[in-house]
């Protein structure tokens, strides 16, 4: 086993919410991930907010995956 020392600053190590300067790889991975999966949310929903999407209802939605489904099958 190898083992990696990766320097983080105080913020970004409170931001992640570590508790230990030692994690196992997958853990690492498991909370990276959480954190870009919350950015993208972020960003989403601010194009969403910016864009009068997130005005859109169910149904509007709904159509609209429809008819990108419907001109992807016909080509």
């Amino acid at each position: 086993m190898k083992n990696l020392t990766v320097p983080i600053d105080d913020a970004e190590y409170e931001k992640l919410g570590f508790q230990s300067s030692t994690i196992s790889f997958a853990t690492l991975k498991e909370v990276i991930g959480i954190e870009y999966a919350k950015e993208a949310f972020i960003k989403c929903n601010q194009i969403a907010q910016s864009t009068d999407l997130a005005k859109l209802t169910p149904d509007e939605i709904e159509a609209e995956i429809n008819a990108v489904r419907n001109a992807k099958n016909s080509n």
